[in-house]
């Protein structure tokens, strides 16, 4: 990798690192209130080791050689480096490099996945994990990854067999793509979930299948698909192999996870929370999902707690085959003002569902009318945190009973100082930087509701049995045709999509958003406007700003395309890429790229705001609905073919050109400094502390949770 290459992987200099603002809301709650959300944010710290596990090899020294560095200079670093004979321009590049690594939480970008690399010098790092023998012992343990980057392919996540990384499939022996594909489909015929799951392939080229779970052998009950654990294949690809299951994947974390759990429940406010964490608890302690998918059919019931939850095995973005779920949890409370929008929103769900360019039989038979909340992040653990979350992911769960969806208020208010806009033409700065919160908390809401919230999978859903008329299929809109595909039983939209599913799934949400930000009631609901047309006020305003962020949020995409392996590293910018593609072919010029310097340094996006309601809602409807009937009916070779084209990265003018000028203007992405709670045993009350937004606090944030 030569030296213009490599300055693409180092470290953010500085990482723009934010405050998440909590202390109000939080002490607005009862004392067992209190108790259960400090509790809760235990739970989701202790499995920050599995989050490290499921990366790379060395996330986990590093991780430690991190907090051993700091335990040995009590925070004072300067003494560190000057008994080290490390410079202070050095010094302050690994501190930037593991404020960056706290916030991401490992060695890849949790936005991207694509690894970084410090700036300082390998030897400053030596010299310092030198001056501890604690830490001196974890950073040789890296074994040198933290700045190898002699093979390429190794900067990304991604499936093993093509040089990428991932410990989803941990001390494999040769394993490949196909091995995990094969062995997905087994599971599936088992019925046995992948999400808390890690694959394992043997020396003599059998499986273990590796079960996240407190106990360490086979439950008393069995867990999910009884008491066998080991399996002999008699057919398809994988005959003459042998799949295991080996229980206690992360034994320790999950043991002390558990105990978390069962202190929540004792703390609860009502029943129905106290049963959603009795299930959480029997799922961390078994391995079982099906527990765990009862812990959330009782997380959908508890409507309108203080203090929203949720945690496990949850996101599928980073596993390379899109099945396998990254730790995460958050606790977090309740903003009612900012909810109140929310609330309105989702009462008008089933009048603006309709408004979709699609059919009924296409569309869930009634909408479940969720929980939506803005929500105030006291803790999120992961390796990031979203603007808005749409769960549970299980589709027998959101067909039947429902789902939630959260807006995280204080993430998306959270700025970083002296943030720069490229790409935005100098007439549209004032309105783009006057609305882009406001359209942002429009678009999470739209995108989360009836974004992930809408559309009807048409499935056999026992042998024999349709979830739709048989003898009549559906018309599809997009052949004008008779549908011929759809969910066989045991299907899922994940198991049948594979790893394209989750960035089909948000492009699709993303383009409900921006179809129905169309909608001049809804844009009344977050109070702009009268809910009449009208592009020339403010509610315009905000529908301009929309779709301009959009169009930049996709032109910024670029930096997560690899032009070697041709590949994109992060879900959702993949789906705005290809949304900023479906602007720019749209008719009547609605969208341009606008430059006048051979080497486009000074790219801009024209985008005709008077031609948003026309050409612009005409061509996301277009994109939409081909894209939702493809999901809907489980046609997986169309929508494949028809996304993999969508999202195809043109190697000159964009996977080059384009690209290098989107890499020269690219910004620092927040890492959020997140506070701390501690439990007086004697009184029962629980404090909170607060740290300040830079790289000591970051790190002392971490030290102090003693993980």
């Amino acid at each position: 990798m030569n030296r213009d290459e490599l300055a693409h992987f180092l470290a953010d200099a500085p990482p723009s690192v934010v405050r998440l603002e909590i202390e109000k809301h939080f002490e607005a709650l009862s004392d067992q209130q209190k108790r259960y959300a400090h509790f809760i944010s235990k739970a989701c710290f202790a499995g920050t080791r599995i989050v490290l596990r499921q990366l790379s090899p060395e996330a986990e020294p590093i991780y430690d050689m991190i907090l051993a560095l700091h335990r040995h200079c009590n925070g004072d670093w300067s003494a560190l480096a000057k008994g080290a004979g490390v410079e202070d321009s050095e010094l302050t590049h690994f501190l930037e490099y593991a404020a960056m690594f706290l916030g991401n939480l490992g060695n890849y970008k949790s936005f991207g996945d694509s690894k970084f690399l410090p700036r300082c010098g390998e030897k400053s790092v030596a010299a310092l994990a030198a001056a501890s023998p604690e830490a001196s012992k974890y950073y040789e343990a890296t074994k040198g990854a933290i700045f190898s980057s002699d093979k390429p392919a190794a900067m990304h996540l991604g499936f093993p067999d093509a040089g990428h990384m991932s410990t989803y499939y941990p001390d494999s022996a040769g394993i490949t793509k196909g091995d995990i594909e094969a062995v997905s489909d087994w599971m599936e015929k088992q019925g046995l979930l992948p999400e808390n799951t890690r694959l394992r392939k043997t020396q003599d080229g059998n499986f273990d299948i590796l079960i996240a779970s407190a106990v360490t052998s086979v439950p008393a009950d069995g867990g999910d698909i009884g008491k066998e654990t080991s399996f002999a294949v008699e057919d398809g690809p994988l005959k003459g192999k042998t799949i295991k299951l080996v229980f206690g994947d992360y034994a320790t974390e999950m043991k002390n996870i558990t105990e978390y759990i069962k202190q929540a429940a004792a703390n609860a406010d009502n029943e129905t929370q106290k049963s959603m964490h009795i299930n959480y608890g029997k799922s961390f302690e078994n391995g079982s999902l099906e527990a765990y998918k009862d812990a959330q059919r009782k997380w959908i019931r508890d409507k309108g707690p203080m203090v929203e939850c949720n945690i496990g095995f949850v996101e599928t973005y980073r596993d390379p085959a899109g099945v396998r779920g990254e730790w995460e949890g958050f606790a977090s409370m309740v903003n009612k003002e900012r909810t109140r929008a929310f609330g309105e929103l989702v009462t008008a769900a089933p009048k603006l569902i309709p408004l979709l360019p699609w059919d009924k039989e296409f569309e869930k038979d009634k909408f479940l009318s969720p929980d939506f909340t803005s929500l105030e992040v006291m803790t999120f653990n992961g390796s990031g945190i979203p603007a808005g979350i749409n769960i549970p992911n299980y589709d027998d769960i959101r067909q039947a009973e429902g789902f939630k969806n959260v807006s995280l208020g204080n993430v998306l208010s959270a700025k970083a100082p002296n943030e720069k806009i490229p790409f935005i033409r100098e007439e549209d700065l004032e309105i783009y930087k006057k609305y882009r919160d406001a359209s942002f908390e429009v678009q999470v809401g739209l995108h989360e509701l009836t974004g992930h919230g809408c559309g009807k999978l048409l499935q056999e859903t026992s042998p024999g049995v349709f979830n739709f008329d048989k003898k009549n299929p559906p018309i599809s809109p997009v052949t004008d045709k008779p549908i011929t595909t759809w969910y066989k039983p045991g299907q899922t939209w994940g198991s049948v999509f594979g790893s394209l599913a989750a960035s089909y799934e948000e492009c699709r949400a993303e383009l409900v958003a921006m179809h129905l930000s169309c909608e001049f009631p809804v844009l009344k609901i977050f109070g702009f406007g009268d809910g009449k047309l009208d592009m020339d006020g403010e509610a315009g305003d905000v529908l301009y700003a929309s779709y301009l962020s959009m169009a930049r949020a996709g032109l910024a995409s670029l930096e997560m395309w690899d032009p070697k392996s041709q590949k994109w590293g992060q879900a959702h910018s993949q789906a705005r890429f290809s949304i900023l593609k479906c602007f720019l072919e749209a008719r009547d010029d609605f969208c341009q790229l606008d430059y006048t310097k051979d080497d486009l340094s000074d790219l801009t996006i024209k985008l005709d705001r008077s031609k948003i309601l026309s050409a612009g809602r005409e061509a996301v409807a277009n994109y939409l609905q081909e894209l939702h009937i493809y999901k809907a009916t489980a046609d997986v070779e169309a929508g494949t073919e028809f996304y993999v084209r969508m999202t195809t990265v043109d190697p000159d003018l964009w996977g080059q050109q384009i690209r290098k000028v989107v890499l020269d203007n690219k910004q620092p992405r927040k890492v959020f400094v997140q506070a701390n709670t501690t439990l007086d045993e004697a009184s029962g009350k629980v404090s909170i502390k607060h740290y300040e937004a830079s790289l000591q606090g970051m790190i002392q944030s971490w030290v102090d949770r003693g993980l």
